[in-house]
């Protein structure tokens, strides 16, 4: 199952989100695979409503960052600037 890093709260609770269960999953920040960072993507087991288990899955946060990537250049691409004039 694929789990996500949608945030830290407090900088101590870590919040996992899994789609496919369409729910939310609360553990201590220290629980957290080595290496996670913000929009971390994991491998992850569930068994009686808990994270038995969970590694960093590289492949499809790189995956996910590309297509993120993308976006951020196709809208900035898009953009004029401003249409307000600065006052100097």
């Amino acid at each position: 199952m694929k789990g996500y890093l949608d945030r830290i709260e407090d900088n101590q609770y870590a919040v996992i989100l899994v789609e496919e269960m369409k729910k939310e999953f609360i553990i201590p920040k220290e629980d957290l695979p080595h290496g996670s960072k913000g929009n971390s993507f994991f491998k992850i087991t569930i068994e009686n409503e808990k994270i038995t288990s969970m590694v960093v899955d590289e492949q499809a946060t790189l995956s996910e960052q590309e297509k993120v990537d993308d976006m951020m250049t196709k809208l900035r691409s898009k953009s004029k600037g401003s249409k307000f004039k600065k006052n100097e």
